[in-house]
């Protein structure tokens, strides 16, 4: 991913609440030239300084058969909105879109032990339906098998990071200021999430 330094991002804890935040990422994978792309749900998760991403698809779906040992790309996509010429303060300016993206590698690694692949799905459920869990909780386990065996889970130790926040840096804080209050006065909670987002990386 094309990313000028001043907008990459380093912090460790940003990056996994990030991830965390925006957790219906695209899996890509292209064994044999040819390219897949799935979208799924994942939890995160770390291990020391390990990013560890969690993720299933369908048995049926037949991209997790092209996991051997070839390194894949999770794409997290943040918050993104149009930028007008209008609320730059230069008027000799050109629309832009703003945005903020993490491309995730690794190899993913199958889950094929029951209890495992249980407390995968479970850690989803709790963080994304918390009052149901104790509904899964008290499944029958003859159901959760049946389920369980229909799906295949993987986990993906994230070896590099490629982040883009395509914030308007480039332009300075007065622009970066001017294209913030903009956003938030748009009914978009995207555009509003952008807003903040900017705001967050004011430059000093």
């Amino acid at each position: 991913m094309y990313s000028p330094p001043y907008n990459q991002v380093k912090d460790h804890a940003e990056l996994v609440q990030f991830m965390r935040a925006n957790g219906f990422p695209i899996l890509v994978t292209g064994t044999g030239g040819v390219l897949h792309a799935s979208h799924l749900p994942i939890t995160v998760h770390e291990e020391g300084e390990q990013i560890v991403i969690d993720m299933h698809m369908a048995k049926n779906n037949p991209q997790w058969k092209e996991f051997f040992d070839d390194e894949v790309m999770v794409l997290f996509s943040g918050p993104h909105a149009y930028v007008s010429p209008r609320w730059y303060a230069d008027p000799e300016r050109v629309p832009t879109w703003n945005y903020a993206a993490v491309h995730a590698y690794g190899v993913p690694k199958l889950i094929e032990d029951r209890n495992t692949k249980h407390a995968s799905q479970r850690r989803l459920i709790e963080s994304l339906d918390p009052l149901w869990l104790p509904k899964f909780d008290a499944l029958r386990q003859q159901y959760v098998d049946q389920m369980l065996n229909g799906i295949v889970n993987f986990s993906i130790a994230v070896t590099r990071i490629e982040t883009r926040w395509k914030l308007s840096q480039n332009r300075g804080r007065g622009e970066m200021e001017l294209i913030a209050a903009a956003l938030e006065k748009s009914a978009d909670t995207g555009e509003r999430a952008l807003a903040a987002l900017t705001r967050r990386h004011f430059p000093d």
